[in-house]
């Protein structure tokens, strides 16, 4: 019951705020020294822990967070989501629930181009959801767009979230083929993920746009039409502007998406093209200066540290887990569950849901992926269906009340007249439209398998 012991301890204590990072290394040691004093805790297993934070630190796939990091705080300063907002505005807003519409888009874009989830919600908070509330808009109505639009950056390529669930569950996948007995492993890599979730994620969008266009012919009082769409550009002068303002976003999620499902540039080098890319669009647009350049360094380091200092404390926490067999604990308990794989996936998937209400993503695919991944591919689940798989349910973290960050950001940005309690009930039908993709996919796991074999068949 240790290994148990040990997790539920953990979960407490991030429940109470104090920092992620100390909390899964400081408890392990903890587990560590009292396991050792009572001989049932090897301490031989922290020796691998230099050759772990070493292995991490010269990781070249993780090189591409700080990059995709840079690139999305760099675009979202140089302006690029409030000249997408004005723009989507104006070729929607005429409809009913264009300005849902036009949000969900612009998340889409700036998922693709950014990938920042906290970025994004602040900004089309801060810059449509006061335009929203005063074209009529319900308040749950619009808050919901903006978070659930918001979190579209965890699933739609190129995302963090992916980038660090490649790396886990590619070592997740050689171990669980070393333990089959196969010395000559197959690979997962990033562009497996990012290539394996695009059309879950155009699917999630259809399914937001489709929601929000049934809410509309429905309720049409919570869902106007802008009344005065005769102050917004038409004809050629929209042209124009939908050009001027699309135009370069697409061109820079061509090159990044582009380089890396075609095989020319790997996701690390990609990153680097966006990076830069971003920098060039932020000289286009008139914004960039040293000043925002010190900014924007600042703001990717935070962040890098940050992930770089959780990934170290869940190497501490994976490597006292397993030594105190907690992951034969956890194969035993998903193997003994009634209806196989289907049974242990559906098991894995509803506690990673659970923990969702009250961890980061971060966090969980830190701490638990490593745990169940290598069982659960032992059992041969496909590993591109089961890492899009878990992305959307993490993505769903971010939304479930009471400690979901995209509420959080809003939250923080959302005028007085807009309570707690609506941006709450907001979510909660995008929270059941992310439940139903999950059940799409894995009804058809092809959604996530078939890009991937098609782009890196051999």
């Amino acid at each position: 019951m240790i290994p148990l012991l040990l997790f539920l301890v953990v979960c407490l204590l991030l429940m109470t705020g104090f920092p992620v990072a100390f909390t899964l290394a400081g408890t392990a040691l903890g587990f560590a020294f009292i396991g050792q004093l009572a001989g049932s805790f090897d301490g031989a297993f922290l020796d691998a822990l230099p050759n772990r934070l070493y292995g991490i630190m010269t990781n070249l796939t993780l090189i591409a967070v700080p990059l995709f990091v840079f690139m999305g705080v760099m675009l979202e300063r140089s302006r690029v989501a409030e000249n997408l907002l004005d723009t989507m505005s104006a070729l929607f807003g005429r409809l009913r629930g264009g300005l849902g519409f036009s949000v969900t888009l612009v998340g889409m874009l700036l998922a693709a181009s950014t990938g920042i989830v906290g970025a994004t919600v602040v900004t089309m908070g801060l810059l449509s959801l006061p335009t929203m509330l005063r074209r009529g808009y319900d308040p749950r109505i619009a808050a919901g767009t903006i978070c659930a639009a918001g979190t579209l950056g965890q699933i739609i390529p190129p995302s963090i979230v992916l980038v660090l669930l490649g790396d886990v569950l590619s070592s997740a996948y050689q171990q669980a083929q070393l333990d089959m007995g196969i010395f000559s492993p197959d690979t997962l890599s990033v562009g497996d993920l990012f290539s394996g979730a695009l059309l879950p994620g155009l699917v999630l969008v259809s399914i937001y746009l489709a929601y929000l266009a049934i809410t509309a012919l429905l309720r049409p009082d919570v869902m106007p039409a802008i009344s005065d769409a005769g102050h917004t550009p038409s004809g050629g002068k929209l042209l124009q502007q939908v050009l001027r303002v699309l135009l370069p976003p697409l061109l820079l999620i061509v090159a990044v998406l582009g380089s890396i499902l075609g095989g020319i540039a790997t996701p690390t080098e990609a990153a680097s093209v966006g990076a830069m890319g971003a920098i060039l669009l932020a000289i286009a647009q008139g914004q960039f200066n040293l000043a925002m350049l010190r900014d924007v360094m600042r703001s990717t380091t935070r962040v890098t540290c940050m992930v770089f200092l959780i990934l170290i404390g869940a190497s501490m926490f994976s490597l006292v887990f397993r030594g105190f067999g907690g992951d034969e604990i956890v194969a035993e308990l998903l193997g003994s569950l009634p209806g196989g794989k289907v049974g242990a996936m559906l098991a894995v998937m509803l506690l990673m849901f659970l923990l969702g209400f009250v961890l980061d993503f971060i966090e969980i695919t830190f701490v638990v992926v490593p745990i169940v991944g290598p069982v659960l591919l032992a059992m041969g689940i496909d590993p591109v269906w089961l890492g899009i798989m878990i992305a959307l349910n993490l993505q769903t973290s971010f939304l479930t009340p009471p400690f979901g960050f995209a509420l959080f950001y809003l939250r923080g940005v959302a005028p007085a007249e807009v309570s707690t309690a609506q941006i709450y009930r907001g979510v909660m039908p995008f929270i059941g439209l992310q439940v139903l993709m999950l059940i799409i996919l894995a009804l058809w796991p092809q959604l996530a398998t078939w890009l991937p074999g098609i782009i890196y068949a051999d």
